[in-house]
Order: C-alpha cells, then sequence, then structure tokens
C-alpha cells in the first residue's frame, strides 16, 4: 500500500469548507475532520472505470424508474452536513433528494465507489473507510484496478465481501441488481 506522502496532506487541522472554495483555480482536495488532503489529477483507466460505472448505475435507475440520483466527481459532499468535513467521491448515489441543492450533497450519500489510483490506497482504505462508515453511507465500494478486486462494505448489514473483477457483484441497497467490474 502507497502511503500518502506530505506534500498532498496539509497536517495543520482545522480548516473548513471555506478554505476549500479559496483553493486556487484547478487545485482539487478533500477536506475531512478539518484536514486538507490534496488529490492528483485522475488517470485515464481511472477515468473510464468511473465511467463505466456510472453509466451502468445510471441505466438501471432509469429502467426500473428509482429515484436516486447518480453523480461522478467531482461531486461535493458535505459528508457530516458540518463545515469541517468536505469530499468528492468518484460515484455518489443518493436516494433521499432532499439532501441535494445545487452546491451538492449535504449529509451522507447512500452509496459511494472510490476508484482507487496508486497514490491514494490509504485514503480509499483506511481513512475515508472509517469516515464513511461513521457517517452513515450505506455502502462503500473500493475498486482497485491494479489488483482487479472491488471491495464491498455494507455497513448496514455489518458486512464486507471481496470481488475480482468480472464477478457479478450485488449492490447492496438495489435487491436484483448487480454490476460486473471490468
Amino acid at each position: 500500500m502507497t502511503a500518502l506522502r506530505k506534500e498532498d496532506v496539509d497536517t495543520k487541522e482545522g480548516y473548513t469548507v471555506e478554505d476549500i472554495y479559496a483553493l486556487p483555480e484547478g487545485e482539487r482536495a478533500e477536506l475531512i475532520n478539518g484536514q486538507i488532503y490534496y488529490m492528483a489529477p485522475p488517470s485515464r483507466s481511472h477515468q473510464r472505470v468511473c465511467g463505466k460505472l456510472y453509466q451502468t448505475i445510471v441505466n438501471y435507475i432509469e429502467a426500473n424508474k428509482g429515484n436516486c440520483e447518480v453523480y461522478v466527481a467531482p461531486f461535493a459532499v458535505f459528508l457530516n452536513n458540518d463545515d469541517s468535513n468536505y469530499v468528492e467521491p468518484d460515484i455518489s448515489v443518493i436516494c433521499d433528494t432532499s439532501k441535494l441543492d445545487e452546491k451538492g450533497c449535504h449529509g451522507a450519500p447512500d452509496w459511494i465507489i472510490e476508484v482507487v489510483s496508486p497514490r491514494n490506497k490509504q485514503m480509499d482504505y483506511l481513512i475515508k473507510l472509517l469516515k464513511y462508515s461513521n457517517a452513515d453511507v450505506r455502502e462503500y465500494w473500493i475498486v482497485d484496478p491494479s489488483r482487479e478486486l472491488v471491495t464491498v462494505y455494507g455497513f448496514e448489514k455489518e458486512t464486507t465481501e471481496q470481488y475480482s473483477f468480472g464477478e457479478n457483484i450485488p449492490v447492496g441497497i438495489y435487491e436484483g441488481f448487480s454490476i460486473q467490474v471490468m
């Protein structure tokens, strides 16, 4: 697992969402418990995986006339609906649309998917895992292209499952829906 580099983390605590909005144009970062974590631009393969997952999820929801909404990064999630937590999950599925406004999602999405990049493994597997679990996200997927694995955390039922790319992965928040990650 690749550790976060010192230059990717601003170790001063006490930052707020206002500091995120004050970043220079084009600079992306997330804020967890008042600490800023800078984000590198995603790779082409990262974007391809995100795009295919997004398309599959949107197609399923539309075909089944569901009312959940799906967003791909960059999309603001004010995770604890406070001023010291701001994340941009790769994919966010929000079923309680009262949480949504023009700025983003205020509170926990129902389902979050993060696609791991070599430089952000610790962020997705440790920091965000704990944060999403404590914020009442119902389901969290970590898609790891380098290992061709998907780790699924069903926080409501306290389950953890691992799947290889190409396997049917059941979606916990939608009975009868499964996805193959390629």
